[in-house]
């Protein structure tokens, strides 16, 4: 189990995710698809050329978000997560583009016991993802409820 128990956490406490990720012009092209979005943003290639100013398409925030929480979980609750109870504060501060290699950090914000679980907590955790060039592009809120350390 590579995940971290609930009375293992504290406030404060920073996770550099070994895992980085180059997101692809297929990762983009695939997750829109998927979720049926079909947004020229993400898919038109001459229209994010010649009608947006980035000039050329930009990676679907849904997936950035899934993939800078993803990048966490081994490191964080892979094994002592209960449940994701939300996401808050998702923000993208800047886009992230195909051929963008991704890092991500997290740091535990918040902590308190389950008052109807008593071998639960909640934690909450700050995710942030950079590219290559050391640029803010996601970051968010997530709460989950963490198994405490067996007895």
């Amino acid at each position: 189990m590579a995940g971290v128990y609930f009375d293992e956490l504290v406030v404060g406490q920073t996770f550099k995710h070994e895992i980085r990720r180059t997101v692809t012009e297929t990762d983009n092209v695939w997750f829109s698809a998927l979720t049926h979005n079909p947004a020229y943003l993400h898919l038109d290639e001459e229209y994010c050329r010649t009608e947006t100013e980035f000039g050329q398409r930009i990676v679907n925030s849904a997936f950035l978000l899934a993939l800078m929480v993803g990048i966490s979980v081994g490191e964080t609750t892979l094994g002592t997560a209960v449940a994701n109870l939300g996401w808050d504060e998702v923000r993208f501060p800047k886009p992230t583009f195909h051929g963008d290699t991704i890092r991500v950090e997290t740091e535990v914000i918040d902590l308190r016991e389950s008052k109807s679980r008593p071998n639960q907590g909640i934690v909450t955790f700050l995710h942030r993802a950079y590219n290559q060039r050391g640029e803010l592009v996601a970051h968010c809120k997530r709460s989950g409820l963490q198994l405490k350390r067996p007895a």
